[in-house]
């Protein structure tokens, strides 16, 4: 009895008695039995000839089974009507697919190579996919030297492509070692061909040929075959000495293409090097024998520490405008990789950038420039991105420090990724939003009570006291210095929304922080939350936002018991912007205009002492705007600006309460200077 109800799930009765089973589950007992009719002559209605042995079946099964045995069997061709039919297939792997038509199981472990390779022709024949793809993860993993050749081989026949490159990336990490191997004499034309057409197949080349002319030698069907191979040969990277002491012996090659290899190689600048792969990983370490070649404080730039860096330590230099071949800082790495992909972290202690251009090469006599941000501003970060090719040396130079006259870079990756960014020009053209913290994006201008508030991705936890950036109408912008510069064509910002306030303003974009363009005016509209804008594509690395009315506390609607008022903090003499505001604020009484203006000036006379301090404790060689977050944190906490909100009986005690904070506030300033 337990072996009959094996499997069944049933529940008890509460009173003690047995429930009616809810689920049967009896698969594997299901799958064993049909197991045991596998090559039975129980209830066989077909025989299979294979390498002479007469294997009988079950057609219901098979065509069940498979698209390919339906047709065969039922699909009126000409073995539907026969009793016997004979497949010119490998038996060992026929019995093995039976197997696993019959129970849904295959153990591969203990299978040979060989007999593993037939069965998987014999599922990609037969339109097995799941028993197909099992199959090739299976090979993936057990991947050698001394199959690799020969999965290659069954991957490509088969289209697989997915264990083609996986064969692949293992022959380029073992490149020299499949060379001498003697199964590599045995890849088919097509494999061989795939294979030595591959950038990152790295050896000397030199290698690559003799183990070439060894498969010519055992494949020479025709002389076109080895005319084919023998033209994927990169024969211009081998040396003179190599070229007349090992090729021209050999009598593969006729005299007239000896000298055009001989002429590429001493004429041309641009070879076609093979170049080590390793994808997602950083070779500038000293793991792959990288080093920092040119510089002074060279151990610094390789070590992999980006956090523990400062004024004195943790970075590598040169002096900018030095000249000569020997310029810049030069790192070298182990040997020739293929990479696509470097970052670089700028000093970024404070708010200084850096111009500049990275070159690459082979030998350090031919450099080629694959970034060139020469006339724009970087800071922190950078991501740069570049056709992928073979490299030994990375040169980076400086050409301008907002600071001084010295280049300063913490670290340096280089790498070979899949996941890259479009270059336009030269400059990238990001997808992503390149306005963050993450991509060395920072607040250069405007107040907050956090740094870079403005750029941290959070667009809930705000209010009245924080969470958000603005500037003082009609004097300073909110700015934004991007890592490095990018095609820029959309813009998204989310305006202070917690009561329902509108906004004016308009946004311009600069390359070099001289010239501007207007990108968005919204100077006659008053927008409210979330703004999304699009133009035309321009490469900025800094933009600036100004408004026309108050970002944040100021110039919000202002709520009493008996109605409310729109705040109008601005200079009310001027006509253009008093047109441009709310129709509320555009006819007050003299009274009220009176305390606006004085509010209105004790801001600017705030505002203009707070600049004055914070220029008195800037560098003596900083010639930009110095902002101290830290003093005005405690300025602000002390005069408790967001206290006034609390004010709401008239508008005019509102103002009054701004004019004795500011009071407060310009106290703290004098005290502190």
């Amino acid at each position: 009895m337990s072996s009959q109800n094996g499997g069944m799930v049933v529940n008890q009765h509460p009173s003690g008695g047995m429930a009616r089973p809810q689920e049967i589950e009896l698969t594997a007992r299901f799958s064993k039995q049909m197991a045991q009719l596998c090559m039975s002559s129980d209830y066989s209605d077909v025989t299979f000839i294979v390498e002479n042995q007469r294997i009988p079946a079950h057609r219901v099964i098979l065509a069940a089974r498979s698209e390919y045995f339906r047709a065969l069997l039922y699909g009126g061709m000409q073995e539907t009507k026969q009793d016997e039919i004979t497949l010119h297939i490998p038996l060992l792997a026929f019995k093995s697919l039976l197997k696993y038509i019959y129970s849904g199981s295959m153990s591969l472990v203990h299978m040979k190579e060989e007999h593993l390779l037939d069965t998987l022709g014999l599922a990609n024949q037969y339109g097995f996919v799941d028993l197909e793809m099992a199959i090739s993860d299976y090979l993936r993993q057990v991947l050698s030297l001394n199959n690799v050749c020969a999965v290659l081989d069954a991957a490509r026949l088969f289209a697989l492509d997915g264990l083609t490159t996986v064969c692949h990336s293992f022959m380029d990490r073992n490149a020299s070692d499949i060379l001498q191997h003697e199964s590599f004499r045995n890849l088919s034309l097509d494999s061989l061909s795939s294979l030595l057409l591959r950038d990152s197949f790295f050896a000397r080349e030199v290698e690559i040929f003799q183990a070439v002319h060894d498969w010519c030698r055992c494949n020479a069907d025709s002389e076109q075959n080895v005319d084919v191979i023998v033209d994927k040969v990169r024969f211009a990277l081998m040396s003179l000495e190599e070229l007349l002491t090992v090729v021209r012996p050999s009598g593969i090659l006729d005299p007239e293409r000896l000298l055009d290899a001989i002429a590429e190689k001493i004429s041309s600048k641009q070879l076609p090097y093979r170049g080590a792969l390793w994808p997602e990983e950083n070779v500038a370490t000293p793991k792959f024998n990288s080093q920092t070649i040119h510089g002074e404080l060279r151990s610094a730039l390789l070590d992999g520490d980006t956090v523990s860096y400062d004024m004195e330590t943790g970075y590598t230099r040169h002096s900018i405008g030095e000249t000569g071949d020997g310029n810049g800082i030069i790192v070298e790495l182990g040997k020739l990789f293929i990479i696509n992909h470097i970052k670089v972290l700028l000093w970024d202690r404070d708010t200084r950038s850096y111009s500049y251009y990275i070159e690459v090469s082979v030998n350090q006599r031919n450099w080629e420039r694959i970034v060139d941000h020469s006339k724009y501003p970087c800071r922190s970060w950078q991501f740069l991105y570049f056709p992928a090719q073979a490299v030994r040396y990375i040169r980076l130079v400086g050409t301008h420090n907002t600071m001084n006259s010295v280049f300063h870079v913490v670290a340096l990756e280089a790498m070979f990724t899949e996941t890259t960014t479009p270059v336009v020009d030269g400059i990238l053209q990001p997808t992503y939003n390149v306005a963050t913290v993450e991509r060395s994006a920072t607040v250069v201008e405007g107040v907050s009570r956090t740094r870079n508030v403005l750029l941290n991705g959070e667009v809930k936890n705000y209010d009245w006291d924080s969470g958000y950036t603005c500037h003082q109408i009609g004097e300073g912008v909110i700015l934004i210095q991007l890592g490095q510069p990018c095609w820029i064509d959309s813009m998204r910002l989310l305006l202070w929304d917690c009561d329902s306030r509108s906004y004016s303003f308009y946004i311009e974009v600069s390359v070099d922080m001289k010239e501007w363009q207007v990108v968005v005016d919204k100077q006659l509209e008053h927008l409210k939350s979330w703004q999304h804008f699009t133009f035309p594509p321009n490469v900025v690395s800094h933009f600036e936002m100004k408004l026309l009315v108050w970002l944040v506390v100021v110039c919000g609607t202002f709520a009493c018991t008996h109605g409310s008022f729109v705040e109008c903090d601005l200079d009310l003499e001027d006509a253009k912007i008093i047109n441009q505001l709310p129709e509320q604020c555009q006819n007050v009484d003299d009274a009220t205009k009176a305390i606006m203006l004085e509010e209105a000036a004790s801001f600017k006379l705030f505002h203009q002492k707070l600049l004055e301090y914070e220029a008195s404790q800037a560098p003596s060689n900083d010639d930009g705007i110095h902002m101290d977050m830290d003093f005005r944190n405690e300025l602000y906490a002390a005069g408790n600006l967001h206290l006034c909100l609390n004010v709401n009986e008239t508008l005019q005690l509102y103002l009054r309460c701004l004019i004795d904070k500011r009071s407060i506030m310009l106290n703290f300033i004098a005290q502190a200077t």
